[in-house]
């Protein structure tokens, strides 16, 4: 497969022959840096974990150069950054037990320039080869403009290739911005309690990440920990870990309907269940 980018890879961590590999893919995630997937798609990495029938695939848009950095860390310059993330990716695809890992080294302006069809080419030629049932990538509601921008790229991506290539479900999933406002109804929920050693080996080999500055392995494992006894008000805990999802799904079937549109329509649900809540326990109404 020729990717746009000179220094972009595939790794295949068992060795499989490129087009096997790929084809054997049931599950797919698109992410726009080097741990977005561990914390967004675990759903899909634990349903294809040691199945034979099941395989799951990571994409990563961008080369990560610019994440923040202190300690061991603060004196990597970009290009240091962009090698150390490459081999901790390729680490977790490894624990992760990964059909196959694309590290496709675009620099994050090229994300979130929406004229420069780069990226959408290199996934559209992805998805053709890959055929998953299944996509995750970042919800539409991140405040991260790198993550929205892959977003709009897989959204593309998906409407380039003919319909009997396209995934059954797209979902987009929780990094920069949770997705517990959402009305309970509209959320998709991810059981997320199994493999907790998994889970943390997973997030824990982002160590560029987590002693570079930031408590990614924490705050994940605790979020989901917290929407497994947020969700409900008024039962017990049924699970030890959530996550949730906004189903993009409609976007692959209707290539006609607008991102804007749907997650506008999500913040309009918001909007009105605050406001009926607050109208049921007001005395005049208002």
């Amino acid at each position: 497969m020729k990717l746009n980018m000179p220094e972009a890879e595939l790794f295949i961590p068992d060795g499989t022959e490129e087009e096997a590999a790929l084809a054997r893919t049931t599950h797919l995630a698109i992410g726009a840096h080097q741990d977005d997937l561990e914390i967004m798609a675990f759903d899909g990495i634990a349903q294809c974990f040691q199945q034979a029938d099941k395989w799951f695939t990571g994409v990563v848009v961008t080369s990560g150069s610019g994440s923040p950095r202190t300690g061991l860390y603060a004196d990597y310059s970009d290009e240091d950054m962009v090698k150390i993330r490459r081999e901790e990716q390729k680490k977790a695809a490894l624990i992760g037990d990964f059909a196959a890992q694309f590290l496709l080294d675009f620099p994050s302006n090229a994300v979130k320039d929406g004229k420069d069809n780069r990226a959408s080419h290199d996934l559209a030629a992805i998805l053709k080869a890959t055929q998953p049932e299944v996509v995750y990538t970042h919800n539409l509601a991140d405040k991260h403009d790198t993550h929205v921008g892959v977003t709009m790229k897989v959204i593309s991506a998906i409407r380039q290739i003919p319909e009997e290539m396209r995934p059954k479900k797209l979902y987009g999933c929780e990094v920069w911005r949770d997705l517990d406002w959402m009305v309970d109804e509209e959320k998709v929920l991810f059981d997320v309690s199994s493999h907790e050693n998994l889970q943390a080996a997973l997030l824990g080999v982002f160590d560029s990440q987590i002693a570079g500055g930031k408590r990614y392995d924490l705050a994940t494992m605790g979020r989901r920990r917290a929407h497994a006894t947020y969700t409900a008000s008024h039962g017990v805990d049924e699970t030890t870990g959530l996550s949730f999802a906004m189903d993009l799904t409609p976007l692959v079937e209707d290539k006609d309907m607008e991102a804007l549109e749907l997650i506008q329509k999500h913040v309009r649900q918001f909007q009105q269940d605050i406001t009926t809540r607050i109208r049921k326990v007001t005395a005049t109404g208002n």
